[in-house]
């Protein structure tokens, strides 16, 4: 069983930065992809960023790319999010995921994640 806990979130003024962390425990985090969704007040979660369990690719989604960067560090079992330019659209629970097969390619779907912490809250003020 894999554990993953967010850290970093809070509020922020627009234009503003935050990093979110997402440790990790468990099983080899070295071996696995990790991805950060997000889901908002009244809408679906939805893709955000990814990043393969080396760190050589990775990939955000459309409204977030050039502001938003996915990184980890395997030494420490942690993923992270700096998130520049912050918008009041990116006012969200992020969570961060894990994929269940070691080696695995990253993912934008959800279904590909098995394990997943317990989100942390974004507010962005205008």
């Amino acid at each position: 069983q894999v554990q993953l806990v967010e850290s970093g979130g809070g509020l922020v003024q627009a234009g503003g930065s935050l990093r979110l962390s997402c440790a990790a425990s468990g099983r080899t985090f070295s071996r696995y992809a990790m991805g950060w969704f997000r889901q908002a007040p009244g809408k679906e979660r939805e893709f955000v960023a990814t990043i393969s369990w080396n760190g050589g690719s990775t990939d955000a989604a459309g409204s977030v790319k050039g502001r938003f960067t996915i990184s980890r560090d395997n030494a420490k079992n942690t993923a992270y999010l700096q998130m520049n330019s912050l918008k009041p659209e990116d006012t969200a629970v992020y969570y961060c995921a894990a994929r269940g097969s070691p080696y695995a390619r990253s993912s934008y779907s959800q279904g590909d994640y098995a394990y997943w912490g317990q989100g942390t809250q974004v507010t962005v003020s205008s």
